[in-house]
């Protein structure tokens, strides 16, 4: 429903900054890097940690940084030092874009407040008003207890999705370092330009509004808007070395916020066509189509990897650019709809505890990332992404076995709103 629109809408708006972090990183990194005479390779830093750990791998750390800034004679040890403190002192960089980043947003929400007061709901209320709001709608203790179990089922889901879907900072990023080409060709090669995929971002939203406007000079507007994206992806497409090299592994990270923003459009329209039929399904169901999407999505890893002997390859960056994809589909199934599915089903008198429960489930799964990881290079590459694959589908099955408890929470008459209770008591007064 709206809610659950709403809830993409805000997603999708968190995304839009985060397409920007990969690149932000990347430019600080080589910034850093040049003024040193440095260029970034995935391999370098842990050979020359290994070499100042007393390896003694000496030809490999010749061999590797030859084409990186070490030159002929250049003292190895300091070279190796050089070379870790220079991508030390670029990532502490990005780090400070981060924390300058946060001083902004904090000035945003201070500075407008204004704009948005009309809507707190401990303000300006009449004392009767308050009180209502406050104290919430009376459950039945039934009726309470059915809901928190429903949303405790939920969040047991949720921390294995978000254990298997934050492996972009753990399995799929070291599988970008060492099993993917640091090269890509055709149009591929476009989606490492974030400007590129703000074009196409842009484009989807311009087309939205083509077909969905009734103004003729908002038409008109959309169409330009169009032909302006066509000509920037054919200018980037143009200029971009063909085939571009160098790619880093933290340049994937910037496709799935991207994905997020583009198909946010595609999501609302589905499920809002769905619901006006009638069939749209449920936050449970999506939630348990999201597990199995994220199935599908380490399904395309394990067939990219079978070729793939040891964790030393070098497979297209498209299996990754897809996956991203598909764990993008999977994502706005579960996130949005999960966080929109607590809200509406939290007991008032527990709502914050019970969000406060859906980030909890959030951080254990984040804390869980790090397990596939102490399994890369013990096992195959695609046993691995099996292993994931295992993982989601049992969640899904687990969630579909208890569909009819979660969907009997969700199908209690929603609780009243705060602009509802405050209605009843004006009217009361009146």
């Amino acid at each position: 429903g709206q809610r659950d629109a709403a809830f993409s809408l805000f997603y999708m708006a968190i995304n839009i900054g985060s397409m920007f972090a990969p690149m932000a990183a990347t430019a600080m990194c080589n910034l850093a890097m040049k003024a040193q005479g440095l260029t970034y390779a995935a391999s370098l830093p842990a050979i020359c940690n290994a070499y100042l750990d007393g390896a003694e791998n000496g030809a490999e750390l010749i061999t590797t940084a030859a084409d990186h800034g070490m030159n002929a004679g250049t003292d190895l040890a300091a070279f190796a030092t050089n070379y870790i403190s220079t991508l030390s002192a670029g990532y502490s960089y990005a780090f400070a874009i981060a924390c300058g980043s946060l001083i902004v947003s904090f000035l945003i929400y201070f500075l407008g407040r204004r704009t948005y007061a009309h809507i707190l709901t401990d303000k300006k209320q009449p004392g009767a008003a308050k009180a209502v709001a406050e104290s919430g709608p009376e459950l039945t203790p039934t009726q309470t207890k059915q809901r928190v179990v429903a949303l405790l089922l939920v969040f047991a889901v949720v921390i294995f999705f978000w254990m298997v879907f934050h492996q972009n900072g753990a399995t799929l990023t070291e599988f970008a370092k060492s099993c993917t080409s640091p090269e890509a060709s055709g149009w591929t090669r476009i989606g490492f330009n974030v400007w590129a995929l703000l074009s196409i971002a842009v484009g989807v939203y311009a087309a939205f509004n083509l077909f969905q406007s009734k103004g003729t000079l908002s038409r008109v507007i959309s169409v330009a808007i169009i032909g302006l994206v066509g000509w920037a992806l054919w200018y980037f497409y143009s200029v971009t070395p063909d085939p571009l090299t160098g790619i880093q592994p933290q340049e994937y990270q910037q496709f799935n916020p991207f994905y997020v923003v583009a198909l946010t459009p595609f999501s609302l329209a589905f499920f809002g066509w769905l619901a006006k039929r009638k069939s749209e399904p449920s936050a449970p169901r999506k939630i348990g189509y999201g597990m199995i999407m994220a199935a599908v999505a380490y399904g395309v890893m394990l067939v990219g990897s079978l070729a793939i002997t040891g964790t030393s390859a070098s497979v297209s960056p498209n299996w990754l650019i897809s996956t991203y994809l598909l764990l993008t589909f999977a994502e706005l199934l579960l996130s949005p709809m999960g966080i929109s599915f607590v809200s509406k089903v939290a007991p008032p008198k527990l709502k914050g505890s019970m969000m406060g429960g859906w980030f909890a489930a959030t951080a254990v799964g984040n804390y869980l990332v790090s397990i596939p990881m102490l399994l890369w290079g013990k096992i195959s590459t695609a046993m691995l992404w099996g292993i994931l694959v295992t993982i989601c589908l049992v969640s899904a099955a687990f969630i579909f076995s208890i569909m009819k408890k979660l969907e009997a929470a969700t199908s209690d008459s929603p609780a009243p709103t705060d602009a509802d209770l405050l209605e009843t008591v004006e009217d009361e007064a009146i």
